[in-house]
Order: C-alpha cells, then sequence, then structure tokens
C-alpha cells in the first residue's frame, strides 16, 4: 500500500533535512487551500502546493534555504499574476520551515490531519468495493469499511481506513459516522436491501447521512423501491437514493472503472 505524503517525508527526516513549505494565506485565486503542503529534502520534493511557477519559485528558495543550513525569510509573498506569470492571478503567502529528525513524532498529527475529510461508508469488500478503497486511499477521505464476511479486506489497510466485520451487516449502520456518504455494494441483493432500509430508518429518525448510494442497475433499483415502499418507505424518502451510483460518461464495468465513476461522484459535493 502506497505510503501518505507524510509518511514519506517522515521516512526521509530519518537521514536528511527537509524545508516543509506550506500555503499561509491566499488573497483571490490561487492553485491551491491554505494548509496545503510540501517538502523539500536535497533530492526529492514531497506532496505539491499546486505547481506551475510559484512551486518551481518555492522549490529554488527551499533548496536555498537546505544550502544555507536554515530558512532564512519563514514567510513569503507571492504575486501570481504580476512576479509569477500565473492566471489565477491572485497573492499567495507561503511559510517555510526547517524540519529535521527532532519533527518527526509530530508529522502524523500537523500534517497527516483528517480535519474537513469526506467521512464514507461503504458496504462490501468484493472488487468493487477494493478498487474505492484504493481509489480513497490517496483523497481527503475517512472511510468506514464494513461487511458480514470475515478475510476480505485489504491487509495492509490504508491508514484512513478502518475495517468493520458486522453480522448481520445493517445492524452497523448506528455507528457509521454523522454526514457519512454511504456507498452500498454487498455480496447479495438481500444484504444491500437490509443495509439500505436501515440507512433510509436511519435518515428518518436523524437526517444526518450526507447520501446513500446503491451499486447496481436501473432495474435492481426499481426491485428495490416498490420492496422498500412495501416496508413503508415514502416516495420522498426514497429520493434520497442514488442509484446507478457513479457520475455519467465514465463507460465500462470493470471494477476499477465503476469505482473512478463511484469516487468521483463522491468527491463532487
Amino acid at each position: 500500500m502506497a505510503l501518505r505524503p507524510w509518511q514519506t517525508l517522515a521516512l526521509r527526516l530519518a537521514h536528511a533535512p527537509a524545508v516543509l513549505v506550506r500555503v499561509g494565506r491566499v488573497d483571490g485565486s490561487g492553485p491551491r487551500e491554505v494548509g496545503a503542503w510540501m517538502a523539500v529534502t536535497p533530492s526529492e520534493v514531497i506532496s505539491t502546493i499546486g505547481g506551475g511557477q510559484l512551486e518551481f519559485e518555492a522549490i529554488a528558495r527551499a533548496r536555498a534555504a537546505l544550502a544555507a543550513g536554515r530558512v532564512l525569510e519563514p514567510r513569503q509573498r507571492f504575486a501570481l499574476g504580476v512576479n509569477l506569470g500565473q492566471c489565477c492571478g491572485g497573492v499567495v503567502w507561503l511559510d517555510f520551515e526547517w524540519l529535521d529528525g527532532a519533527a518527526i513524532a509530530g508529522l502524523d498529527e500537523r500534517l497527516g490531519s483528517q480535519q474537513g475529510w469526506r467521512p464514507v461508508a461503504l458496504f462490501g469488500g468484493g472488487h468493487v468495493g477494493r478498487a474505492i478503497v484504493t481509489l480513497l486511499s490517496r483523497l481527503p477521505a475517512r472511510v468506514q469499511w464494513l461487511d458480514s464476511r470475515e478475510g476480505v479486506f485489504l491487509d495492509p489497510l490504508p491508514d484512513n481506513v478502518r475495517a468493520e466485520q458486522s453480522e448481520p451487516v445493517q445492524a452497523a449502520v448506528p455507528s457509521i459516522e454523522p454526514g457519512s456518504r454511504v456507498l452500498i455494494m454487498s455480496f447479495s441483493h438481500a444484504e444491500d436491501l437490509d443495509i439500505l432500509a436501515a440507512c433510509l430508518k436511519r435518515q428518518r429518525e436523524q437526517a444526518d447521512l450526507h447520501s446513500i448510494g446503491l451499486i447496481g442497475s436501473k432495474s435492481k433499483w426499481a426491485a428495490f423501491r416498490h420492496r422498500l415502499e412495501a416496508r413503508g418507505f415514502t416516495e420522498a424518502e426514497l429520493a434520497r437514493v442514488v442509484s446507478p451510483i457513479g457520475i455519467p460518461g465514465i463507460h465500462g464495468k470493470q471494477p476499477e472503472v465503476v469505482a473512478l465513476a463511484a469516487v468521483a461522484q463522491l468527491m463532487q459535493d
């Protein structure tokens, strides 16, 4: 499993210093948000502050600091349009910080924070579920991965994923983090239906799930609608369900293609 950028940085700091470059302030349009970071070591650049001329100039200044053995200007101002010729046109302040081995212990909290990340509750450890987790492992998401079976989860798990075996699997619905984007793709239609009903019941009682997505065809959703109506769910409640999942225009049924469309939809709002 690929390392997170902060984990890669921690490994590098064990052998050589680095300069941490963070976006400290943005006025107008900028390539990245406040808090975005990259680290410059003597031999590589880890993560990104948006690329382009701004990043090129920041790397040069970080390398100059490495050569000098210290950061000379902790905060530096960059006018993107006037000085760097970037179309963003805003003004960005970058914070430069010297890092060495003493900084390793705090990197997880400082750079690996999941504050503001999208919570995702994924039901299903099949091919598509595994492909979705692989994609989400590199994106700002906190994933609760659930299945009724043992031994279906990736090993090792990405550090932003928590796996849970639950039998019956719908019993885990009350434990989902509020605000979660729910994706349902278990190994059986019967389980899918029970999970979906439990999610709709939670929405009725708490209204705290961001969205509920169900994998499958239009005919599957039509059949599920009839069964859920028979369980007493209203038209307005059923309108909360997204099925089929995935943004339009991405074609193919390979697990990785379905996962790409589903994850792109998760990242839209």
